[in-house]
């Protein structure tokens, strides 16, 4: 049995490393993409002996019909979703105070990340359930566990703490039916370390990025996402995992 993972924003950013590392450990994939038809072609030719186990959906987060959409053909494709990687997400890179927002894009920071977790949820979990594993994951940002303030980002800031919570619900709701949720936080992960691996990191020595001496990049949260998707990683669950290399992404905005 080859298990299937579904994720959102997967052709491009952090999704394009946890989406390749999800292949290179042998899953089907299903990966939704907004508008950017070239990041697919791109990705499709990296992988041009695999295109069978990869299906391209468009989808727009914040809207719930694209989201319900994207599950059933998920589904109807390959039969079963065991893993859910709750990728993409609106952000705002203009810093600017509450007051600053306009209403659209307060609505649309809570929709793409907020509500949209709600709708994948509710659409996956009945499939988990039938399997009775399921394994799923959401983004958040440094210390959102905690709920702390994060100025210039109170809509998203907002929308991401209230994930932590639903996520907690879910994981206490759904662990007798061998379903797992679990919260990732990347770190300052920025251009094009997005996509790069560990080893490129290395190679740039790009110090003060982190603490550690090197930049935080996607295939550090691959492999987080990874470990936390095994079917023995079922003991973590409502968990929160901090991927930061200790570097403090909020005192830096609170200056």
């Amino acid at each position: 049995m080859r298990r299937h993972a579904f994720i959102t924003a997967g052709t491009k950013g952090l999704g394009f490393q946890v989406s390749r590392a999800l292949l290179y450990r042998g899953y089907s994939l299903t990966i939704t993409y907004h508008k950017d038809m070239e990041a697919v072609e791109k990705f499709k030719q990296g992988w041009p002996n695999d295109l069978e186990r990869i299906q391209f959906v468009q989808a727009d987060v914040t809207k719930k019909q694209d989201l319900h959409n994207a599950i059933k053909e998920a589904y109807d494709q390959f039969g079963r979703i065991d893993i859910l990687i709750n990728n993409a997400g609106p952000y705002i890179f203009e810093r600017k105070k509450l007051v600053d927002y306009e209403e659209e894009e307060w609505y649309s920071m809570m929709e793409g990340n907020l509500s949209a977790v709600f709708h994948l949820l509710r659409s996956v979990i009945p499939i988990m359930r039938e399997q009775k594993f399921g394994r799923i994951v959401t983004y958040g940002f440094q210390e959102a566990n905690y709920a702390p303030g994060w100025k210039y980002r109170s809509a998203y800031a907002a929308a991401k703490v209230g994930v932590v919570s639903l996520m907690k619900t879910v994981s206490i709701e759904e662990a007798e039916n061998g379903i797992t949720i679990n919260m990732v936080n990347p770190g300052n992960i920025l251009g094009e370390m997005k996509e790069a691996s560990i080893e490129q990191a290395r190679e740039k020595q790009m110090e003060g990025n982190t603490p550690i001496g090197r930049s935080a990049t996607g295939e550090d949260i691959a492999r987080t996402i990874l470990f936390l998707c095994e079917d023995n990683s079922d003991m973590i669950t409502g968990s929160v995992v901090d991927v930061t290399g200790a570097v403090d992404v909020i005192n830096r905005e609170r200056k």
